[in-house]
C-alpha cells in the first residue's frame, strides 16, 4: 500500500501515544483496613457538572478488587516533581508492598470517601463509582466526583503525561485563548 506523502505508517499499538486523555494520576483505594496506590493514565472527562471520570482499571491490578468491591477511590494528581514516586507505584504491584511508606507518600483522610488522599499531590478528588456497565467487558469504571481539593499554591501545575514505554510529556504552559464558556 502506499504511504501518504511526508507520513510514516505508525503501529497500532502506539496510538494511544497520540491521544493520551490527561495528567497521569496515582488511584488510591481502602478495602478491610489496608489502602493501596496505583499509578493510572487511562481516564478521560465524562460529564462537567456532577464531574464525571471514565477510567479503565485492569482487573489485574490490586486496585482493581477493592474498587470493585468498596465503589470508592480518590483521583490524586502529582506534578512532575513527584515523577519517580509516579513511575515507583506503576511498577510496582499487590498487595505485599506498602506503596506510600515505600515511595514516601503521605495518606490523608478523605471526607466522604474511605480511600486516602495522598498530601504530596496537588490536587485530590475523591470519587464514587456510579455505572459498572462496562467493568465487565472494557473493566471501565464511571466515577462521581463527590469531594475536590487543591492546593492554592500551585498555580501552574506542571504535570505528567503518558506517551508510552517510559516516556512521558510535561505540561505546564498557560495560553489563554478566547472561549465561549465562562
Amino acid at each position: 500500500m502506499t504511504g501518504i506523502v511526508g507520513k510514516r505508517a505508525l503501529p497500532l499499538a502506539k496510538v494511544y501515544g497520540l491521544l493520551e486523555p490527561g495528567p497521569v494520576v496515582l488511584l488510591t483505594t481502602a478495602d478491610r483496613g489496608a489502602s493501596d496506590v496505583m499509578t493510572m493514565s487511562w481516564h478521560t472527562m465524562m460529564e462537567f457538572e456532577p464531574p464525571l471520570i471514565g477510567c479503565v482499571v485492569s482487573e489485574g491490578d490490586f486496585s482493581f478488587i477493592a474498587l470493585k468491591k468498596t465503589r470508592q477511590c480518590a483521583i490524586n494528581i502529582p506534578t512532575v516533581e513527584l515523577a519517580s514516586q509516579v513511575v515507583g507505584c506503576g511498577n510496582t504491584s499487590g498487595p505485599a508492598v506498602d506503596k506510600f511508606a515505600t515511595f514516601g507518600l503521605t495518606r490523608l483522610p478523605a471526607v466522604l470517601v474511605a480511600a486516602p488522599l495522598i498530601r504530596e499531590c496537588y490536587a485530590n478528588l475523591e470519587c464514587k463509582v456510579v455505572d459498572m456497565r462496562l467493568r465487565n467487558r472494557y473493566n471501565f469504571f464511571v466515577l462521581e466526583v463527590v469531594k475536590a481539593w487543591v492546593n492554592p499554591a500551585c498555580k501552574t501545575p506542571r504535570t505528567l503525561h503518558h506517551r508510552g514505554n517510559g516516556v512521558f510529556m510535561v505540561a505546564g504552559e498557560v495560553i489563554t485563548l478566547p472561549s465561549k464558556m465562562k
